[in-house]
C-alpha cells in the first residue's frame, strides 16, 4: 500500500466520524426534555446519557480533567471500562439534555479541527485502544463504531430509525465481522471443522446483504470464503446483528421473535447466538 492510499483512507475515517457525529448532532437537536430521559437498551442509560457518554469520552481524549465523583448506583456495570464511563455518565445526569448536547457540539468540534489536522505520522502514532495496543487509526476506528453503536441505542429508544446504510454503517458491520472467529470459536465452543455464515441483510433499498463466514480449524476459528455447505447459516437484518452483537438485546427473545433464520446446525446456530455479545 502506497502512503498515498494510507493517507486518504485516513482521511475517509475522520471524514466518516463528522458524518455520524452531525447525525447524532441532527437527531438530538430537536428533542425535548421528556424524550432525553428515555430510556435504551444499553442497561442502565437513557438517551441523555448516551450523549454524556460521547461528549465525556470526547472530553478526556481532549485532556480536559475528569470529574471527582463517585456514582450512586453502578449495578449494571460489568467492568472497569464500564465503571469509567459511568463517572462521565452519571456526573452529567442532574444536568438538562440541552446542555449536554451543547457540550457534545462543542467538544466534538474541537475533536474534528484536531483529527483534521493529523499527519500520517499522527495516524501511526502507537497508543493503547480498547482492544489491546494499536495505531491512533486503529483507536479512531474504535472511536466511529462507538459513536454509531450509541446513535443506533438513541434511535431505537425514540422510535427514530435511520444511519442503518452508508459508509458508518459499512465501517460498524466490518468491525463486528472481526469478532465474529471469536464469538465461533471461543465463545460458542463450535467442534472442529465446523463453519458458521452470518448473513447480514441491509433495510430495503440498501446494499443487497454482506456475508462472513468462519471455519474452525483445531481449536481456532477463522474467517475464509463461504463454504458451499457450512454447518448452519444465520440470517438476520443490521439492527439484529448489532443488537446482538453489541449486547443490546436478549438473544432467546431474539430467537423466540424469528428475527433470525437458522438453516443448518440448529443447536449450534442457537449455541451462537447465544453469546453472540463481545462488546467491552
Amino acid at each position: 500500500m502506497t502512503d498515498n492510499a494510507t493517507t486518504a483512507k485516513d482521511e475517509d475515517l475522520v471524514k466518516n466520524i463528522e458524518l455520524v457525529w452531525r447525525s447524532i448532532d441532527a437527531l438530538c437537536g430537536a428533542l425535548m426534555e421528556s424524550e432525553w430521559k428515555t430510556s435504551t437498551d444499553c442497561p442502565g442509560w437513557s438517551v441523555q446519557d448516551q450523549l454524556s457518554h460521547l461528549a465525556g469520552s470526547e472530553s478526556s481524549i481532549l485532556g480536559e480533567p475528569r470529574p471527582d465523583h463517585t456514582p450512586n448506583d453502578i449495578s449494571f456495570v460489568r467492568n472497569e471500562i464500564g465503571r469509567k464511563n459511568e463517572v462521565l455518565v452519571d456526573w452529567r445526569r442532574p444536568s438538562k439534555g440541552s446542555v449536554v448536547l451543547e457540550e457534545f457540539r462543542d467538544v466534538s468540534a474541537r475533536r474534528l479541527a484536531l483529527l483534521k489536522a493529523m499527519t500520517p505520522a499522527d495516524f501511526d502514532q502507537a497508543t493503547e485502544t480498547p482492544i489491546g495496543p494499536g495505531a491512533m487509526r486503529d483507536f479512531l476506528a474504535i472511536r466511529l463504531f462507538d459513536a454509531w453503536v450509541h446513535e443506533q441505542d438513541i434511535r431505537r429508544a425514540l422510535g427514530k430509525p435511520g444511519h442503518l446504510e452508508g459508509p458508518v454503517a459499512q465501517h460498524s458491520l466490518d468491525r463486528m465481522f472481526l469478532a465474529m472467529p471469536f464469538i465461533v470459536g471461543k465463545k460458542a465452543e463450535a467442534a472442529d471443522g465446523a463453519s458458521v455464515v452470518f448473513h447480514v441483510v441491509w433495510p430495503a433499498g440498501g446494499p443487497a446483504g454482506s456475508t462472513v463466514a468462519v471455519v474452525v480449524v483445531g481449536t481456532r476459528a477463522k474467517e475464509i470464503e463461504p463454504p458451499p455447505s457450512p454447518s448452519v447459516e444465520l440470517t438476520m437484518d443490521l439492527e439484529t446483528f448489532t443488537c446482538l452483537g453489541c449486547g443490546r438485546w436478549d438473544p432467546a427473545e431474539v430467537l423466540r421473535s424469528d428475527k433470525v433464520k437458522i438453516d443448518g446446525d440448529r443447536v449450534l446456530g442457537e449455541r451462537v447466538i447465544a453469546r453472540m455479545s463481545f462488546m467491552i
